[in-house]
């Protein structure tokens, strides 16, 4: 689970950002208009409700460009906020800050949507157990960050990458031949401290797992009656987790039908993003 940004491992994402908005020759509009010692203070401004994730990385892009700026918080990342609300108060020199306001409010504003995305599908789902769990499906480079918004809205990390976990997925089982074969084959690879999820799609490949040594099932675009017959057939021996196809729509009954775990590919590939706004609070 990914629950905080550590400055150490963002820097470098934040700094790669801030290059590509700086370009060859700075932020030539602010250079043209202000003078170089300015100062100016600031407010992030939400534009619309929802929970907040990024404010780390907003600090860390102002600071970057003014090392002596004052980011001083009023929110912190997890909480739900409403329209008009105040995330952070910014201070600093007026060119550095201006310089830094659109990397800032891109990572603030996409993973603030990740993680009001993430907390509608885990309301969705109460009171049943599921947890609603994030993919691999997520922006190259930036997975750490939204899968760390997926947790700050409430909800629960799938493995981070290839090396995290033994995933058998539909084209391995195509490959081996047979599901159960290739659970017996991954488990004499890995050995007893990796865990191992298979991804099935009829009840007739569950029941050759059901003396598997397997950690996790996947229940790959099971409608939820079949779902439900899933659960009563494994009675508890391992992890059930819902797949495909998952919606707002669908959540609730798919979460009733007693499954652990509810994987939801669109908290990371169609949030949309939590409009906030730098605002001038001088």
């Amino acid at each position: 689970m990914i629950d905080s940004l550590p400055d150490i491992m963002v820097h470098d994402i934040v700094s790669a950002a801030l290059r590509e908005d700086l370009g060859r020759g700075g932020d030539i509009t602010s250079n043209a208009l202000i003078p170089p010692d300015q100062p100016w203070q600031a407010a992030l401004v939400a534009r619309g409700d929802g929970v907040v994730a990024g404010l780390a990385l907003a600090r860390l892009a102002f600071m970057q460009m003014d090392s002596r700026a004052l980011f001083q918080p009023r929110k912190a990342d997890g909480d739900a906020i409403q329209r008009g609300a105040i995330l952070a108060e910014v201070s600093g020199n007026a060119r550095a800050l201006l310089a830094a306001e659109r990397t800032a409010l891109n990572f603030l504003c996409h993973l603030s949507g990740i993680a009001t995305l993430t907390r509608v599908y885990v309301e969705a789902a109460a009171p049943h157990k599921a947890k609603i769990c994030c993919t691999r499906k997520t922006t190259p480079t930036l997975r750490f960050l939204e899968k760390y918004a997926v947790r700050a809205g409430g909800g629960a990390n799938h493995r981070l990458g290839l090396d995290d976990a033994v995933l058998i997925k539909d084209n391995h089982i195509a490959v081996v031949g047979d599901v159960r074969r290739a659970v017996i084959k991954a488990r004499a690879a890995v050995g007893h401290m990796v865990k191992i999820e298979a991804e099935v799609d009829t009840l007739d490949q569950l029941r050759t797992l059901l003396d598997a040594p397997v950690d996790v099932v996947m229940l790959d675009n099971m409608p939820p009656a079949q779902m439900k017959e899933a659960v009563a057939l494994v009675g508890g021996r391992f992890t059930l987790e819902a797949s495909g196809g998952v919606s707002l729509e669908t959540v609730a009954a798919i979460a009733a039908t007693g499954v652990d775990v509810i994987s939801v590919g669109a908290l990371t590939h169609s949030a949309p993003i939590l409009d906030i706004a730098l605002d001038d609070a001088g």
